[in-house]
């Protein structure tokens, strides 16, 4: 995310994070006063302001309290046919309510669990040692299947060999020891999915808490007298 004034050096951690915690005690009295507008440019850069282009208007935004947290979603401007279309409409305002609540819940949520972005880079940690000790569990397991397969077709082997009768339960054995391979490959495919899943929403905490910061701090700045003129 981009903002199009400079910012000043950040204050301490600690008054930032005060200020940020101060949204558990003002969600339901936000006032409108100062708030700040978040948009896409042309660029697909997002851009938070005083204010929202007359261009970019019509294309929705985002209205952020002074925690930098979403008040409202203005959804994108309705064409001629989708005006004259009620369910549209409906459904167009149904989806900027939905995100609006959406944002607030997951912003809530974050300044609640964490502190920091160290906070959330601790807790991803975390996460992803117990999933990959749980991935080197099942590898471990599927190399001992693996092995006592390879064991069993040595024996099925000796017996063919030797003219005798290939053991019927060492051959059912296979056939079983196979298919806890395939589960548990199976298993392993799927905690390596949850890896990156977990991975990427962790990531997703951690851009988002820190666009919370930063819009403090731009709020912050913005708001200090430049030159014995008050922000605009």
């Amino acid at each position: 995310m981009v903002f199009d004034m400079s910012a000043n050096a950040r204050s301490s951690k600690g008054l930032t994070h005060a200020l940020l915690c101060i949204v558990l005690l003002t969600l339901t009295s936000v006032s409108y006063a100062r708030e700040l507008y978040r948009y896409r440019n042309d660029e697909g850069v997002t851009v938070v302001d005083w204010r929202v282009p007359a261009e970019y208007a019509s294309k929705g935004y985002e209205i952020l309290n002074e925690e930098g947290l979403v008040i409202e979603v203005v959804p994108r401007a309705l064409t001629d046919e989708e005006r004259l279309d009620v369910v549209v409409a409906e459904k167009v305002t149904a989806e900027a309510q939905a995100e609006r609540e959406r944002l607030r819940e997951r912003d809530e949520s974050l300044l609640r669990r964490y502190s920091s972005v160290s906070d959330i880079e601790a807790a991803q940690a975390r996460s992803l040692r117990d999933l990959e000790i749980r991935v080197s569990i099942l590898k471990s397991n599927r190399r001992s299947l693996r092995q006592r397969v390879e064991n069993s077709q040595s024996r099925v082997a000796e017996a063919e060999r030797a003219g005798n009768p290939l053991p019927a339960r060492e051959l059912e054995q296979i056939e079983r020891l196979k298919a806890e391979i395939v589960a548990t490959e199976r298993a392993i495919a799927d905690r390596q999915t949850e890896i990156e899943t977990v991975t990427a929403n962790y990531q997703e905490d951690i851009e988002r808490f820190q666009e919370l910061l930063d819009v403090v701090e731009l709020r912050r700045n913005l708001e200090k007298p430049q030159d014995g003129k008050a922000p605009r």
